[in-house]
């Protein structure tokens, strides 16, 4: 748990940082495991049940392991009427997962936003922090492609 202490360290051992807290320890392992946020908790000085309530109210942090990319859908008004439904079941169908799901090679995760609020690039989906707008069900092959490609570079 060197590197939990450590991210406790830098951020000065502060309870009210305990959000960046949380982001830093989710970019090492790709979820918040819970022997590590009950460690975290200890050293903070926390209840696992307060840390947990942050984690789970923001949509940003996962309690679930998750793929090494993650495909957000945004089914938002603009995004649901220029045919969000029918790229998250293309996805769905390509990935042979459900919204909320991991691929079994632990590549994708796949999850729903109500907004993104890009509603111009409608629909939108976003890869790993890269948005990729007017997304149709044609593109989602080209773009799940693009990133197993980096995978394999």
């Amino acid at each position: 748990m060197k590197k939990i202490d450590r991210i406790i360290k830098h951020h000065g051992y502060r309870k009210e940082r305990i959000i960046q807290i949380l982001n830093d320890i989710q970019s090492i392992y790709n979820y918040l495991p819970k022997d590590v946020l009950e460690y975290a908790g200890q050293r903070l000085g926390m209840p696992l049940s307060g840390i947990y309530s942050i984690a789970t109210f923001y949509s940003a942090f996962s309690l679930k392991p998750r793929g090494e990319h993650l495909v957000t859908v945004c089914m938002g008004t603009a995004c649901h009427v220029r045919g969000a439904p029918s790229v998250l079941s293309r996805l769905e169908d390509r990935l042979r997962i459900e919204t909320g799901g991991t691929t079994e090679d632990n590549q994708f995760t796949l999850k729903t936003v109500n907004c993104l609020g890009a509603c111009a690039l409608a629909p939108i989906v976003v890869v790993d922090d890269e948005y990729h707008g007017q997304t149709t069900v044609n593109k989602v092959d080209r773009l799940l492609k693009e990133y197993e490609k980096k995978k394999k570079d």
